[in-house]
C-alpha cells in the first residue's frame, strides 16, 4: 500500500503540500492533492527529512544492562531520529569480523529505526575481512592511543582504502593521550577533588592538539577525517582552517553547546563526559552552528550506579537522542538559530559524509524518512518518560518550546505524538 502525507509544511516552501510513499520511497511531492490509499494529516505541522545521528553507543552486546538497540532504537524515534550510527566501544569491540556479523544480527532483529555500524581498527588482515560486510566508516579512540600506534593505525587505512572498498572515512575522539595521562594524575596526586576538576584532568590542550595530530595523520594517508564532539573553540578554529584544502568534517555535541564545565557544580559527575565540558571561554557554543554543521548526539547512556562512583571512577556519558531535538528548536524560537539549518545539521550535512546517499532530502526517489516537528508545542523534560534506559540527563526539567511528534522510518510510523 501507498501512504500520503497531507498538509505538510516545508522548511523552505510556502503554502501546504502533500508527499507520495510507495514501498519506502517519496514518489511525489505536489501542491495539489494526490490520491493514495493511506492518507496521514499531518495537520500543518513540518515535515523534514528524517534526522540522522551519526553518534550514539547502543551497548549492544555487553552492556545491555545500560542500553540496547530495542530501548536505543525507541528512544532514537521518540527524539526524531531516523538513522543512527553505533559506535564499535562494545563487548566484544566491533573490530574483528566476527563481532560485526554478530552486531548486525542484533541490530536487525531489535532496531525499530535504520542503522548503521562502525569499526574499530584492528590488523590490517581483519579489517578486510570486515569492509566485506560494508561498515560505514573506521572509529580511532586517539585518547586510547600511543603516537606509535595512530600511525600504524592511520597507514594502514591508507592500505585497505587502497585494496578494498573503503571509503577513507575515519572517524575520531581527539583528545592526547599523553596529556590526559599528566594532568590527570596531577590532580589525582592533589587529592580532594571536585567534579570540575575532570575537565582540567582532560583539558582543551589534550584536545587541541590531538585534532592538530589527527589532521597530519589524515592528510598524509589521504584520508577523509570526521571529528566526533569537537569541544574546544581552537581546536574548531583549526579544523576551519585546513577546511578548504583537505576532507574534513566535525560534529557538535548539545552538552558541549549547551553548557560549560560550572554545570559540574550543579549536576556532578552526571555531567561526566568526554571530551569534558570546557570552561566557557574554552568552549564551543550555539553561536558556532551554521548550515555546514552536524550534531552528534553522542548517545552515552549508563546505569546510575556508574555515574555515582566519584570523579574519576564514575562512568563518562550523557544520554541525549531525546533531548537535543527540542533543545535545538527551542534555540530556533528564541531566533538563534536559523530553522532553515535545522534540516541540515540534523540530516542532509551527515548524510553527505557518511555517504547515505538515499537520505537527506525531501526529493523523489529518496527514502521515506520522515521527521515532523510541532515548532510550538512546549512542554518540560521529564526523564521517567523517555524511552531510553538511562534515569539520568542534565537536561531534566528544562522548559522546550519545539517537539518531533512523529517519526516514520521508510514510510512506517515508528513514533507518533500528534
Amino acid at each position: 500500500m501507498d501512504l500520503i502525507l497531507k498538509n505538510c509544511r516545508l522548511v523552505d516552501e510556502n503554502g501546504e503540500c502533500f508527499i507520495k510513499v510507495e514501498d519506502g520511497k517519496i514518489t511525489g511531492i505536489s501542491k495539489t492533492p494526490i490520491k493514495g490509499d493511506d492518507v496521514l494529516d499531518v495537520k500543518n505541522n513540518y515535515v523534514l527529512p528524517g534526522f540522522i545521528d551519526p553518534h550514539i553507543h547502543f551497548r549492544d552486546p555487553g552492556l545491555t544492562q545500560k542500553e540496547n538497540f530495542k530501548t536505543g532504537s525507541l528512544a532514537a524515534a521518540n527524539g526524531g531520529f531516523t538513522t543512527v550510527i553505533d559506535m564499535p566501544n562494545t563487548i566484544p569491540k566491533t573490530n574483528t569480523y566476527a563481532a560485526l556479523k554478530e552486531k548486525i544480527k542484533i541490530a536487525q532483529s531489535k532496531s525499530v529505526v535504520n542503522f548503521e555500524l562502525q569499526i574499530g581498527p584492528n590488523s590490517l588482515k581483519e579489517m578486510k575481512k570486515m569492509m566485506e560486510l560494508n561498515p560505514i566508516s573506521v572509529k580511532v579512540f586517539m585518547d586510547l592511543e600511543s603516537d606509535e600506534s595512530l600511525g600504524k593505525i592511520f597507514h594502514d587505512l591508507s592500505i585497505l582504502k587502497e585494496t578494498t572498498d573503503y571509503n577513507g572515512l575515519v572517524a575520531t575522539h581527539c583528545e592526547k593521550k599523553s596529556i590526559v595521562d599528566v594532568e590527570t594524575r596531577k590532580l589525582q596526586e592533589k587529592g580532594e577533588n571536585k567534579a570540575i576538576d575532570y575537565s582540567y584532568g582532560r583539558p582543551s590542550q589534550a584536545e587541541d592538539e590531538s585534532v592538530k595530530q589527527a589532521i597530519e595523520l589524515a592528510k598524509d594517508n589521504d584520508l577523509r577525517l570526521h571529528i566526533c564532539h569537537l569541544s574546544s573553540r581552537k581546536a574548531l578554529n583549526l579544523a576551519k582552517s585546513v577546511s578548504k584544502t583537505i576532507p574534513i568534517s566535525w560534529e557538535f555535541t548539545p552538552h558541549h553547546l549547551l553548557l560549560d564545565n560550572a554545570a559540574y557544580n550543579l549536576y556532578d559527575t552526571f555531567t561526566k563526559t568526554n571530551p569534558p565540558l570546557r570552561p566557557e571561554k574554552d568552549s564551543v557554543n550555539i553561536n558556532d552552528l551554521d548550515e555546514n554543521s552536524i550534531i552528534g548526539t553522542d548517545h552515552a547512556p549508563h546505569t546510575i550506579e556508574d555515574k555515582t562512583k566519584g570523579i574519576w571512577e564514575s562512568s563518562p556519558g550523557i544520554p541525549n537522542l531525546e533531548t537535543v531535538v527540542p533543545l535545538l528548536l527551542t534555540e530556533v524560537n528564541k531566533g538563534n538559530i536559523d530553522f532553515k539549518t535545522i534540516p541540515k545539521i540534523f540530516s542532509e550535512n551527515a548524510s553527505k559524509i557518511y555517504e547515505l546517499n538515499t537520505k537527506g532530502k525531501l526529493a523523489i526517489g529518496y527514502d521515506a524518512d520522515f521527521t515532523i516537528i510541532d515548532l510550538k508545542r512546549k512542554g518540560k523534560f521529564n526523564i521517567s518518560e523517555f524511552k531510553t534506559k538511562a534515569e539520568y540527563s542534565p537536561f531534566d526539567g528544562w522548559e522546550y518550546q519545539g517537539l518531533p511528534i512523529m517519526t516514520i522510518v521508510k514510510g512506517k510510523i515508528v513514533m507518533d505524538k500528534i
